[in-house]
């Protein structure tokens, strides 16, 4: 995020290889819909914005470039409950409308509930791979990362 710009102009930024002006703007809109916050601050220094509305800011400036793959490192780090719900449910839509995510998470509960497919890292290796519906119901994954049952 560039700190000293605007949210509208991160959100250009985002969209700078692109040359579909009409693509553009419909993009734009459709992030605003999403994050009807950034749409309000679209004026304020992205650098004055909450945590959260910065996360809501990377991740649009992200989708402003049309990717066919999403990477995201621990977008509901230090997030409010109420935000973290609203990024994973903005990180489902953006799955569901067939962008490709990559997502490492510390929570994995909400991680899993929005994955298809998970892995659990223990010290840099590969500990767990399966589905993640799988790995929610595996007892070792419920202990040892969910707290117990859920």
């Amino acid at each position: 995020m560039f700190a000293n710009l605007t949210v509208l102009e991160n959100l250009e930024m985002g969209a700078y290889p692109r040359r579909d002006r009409v693509g553009i703007s419909e993009d734009l809109k459709k992030i605003f819909r999403q994050f009807p916050r950034l749409q309000e601050r679209r004026r304020q220094a992205a650098g004055t914005l909450s945590g959260g509305e910065q996360q809501m800011l990377a991740i649009g400036r992200a989708l402003m470039a049309k990717p066919s793959l999403l990477l995201m490192d621990e977008p509901s780090l230090g997030l409010a409950p109420i935000l973290v719900r609203e990024i994973f449910s903005v990180i489902r839509e953006i799955r569901a409308q067939g962008t490709t995510i990559v997502l490492v998470e510390q929570n994995a509960r909400m991680a899993l509930a929005t994955a298809d497919h998970g892995y659990v890292l223990e010290t840099g290796s590969v500990r767990m791979s399966d589905r993640a519906q799988a790995l929610l119901k595996s007892p070792f994954v419920q202990a040892a990362y969910l707290g117990g049952p859920a």
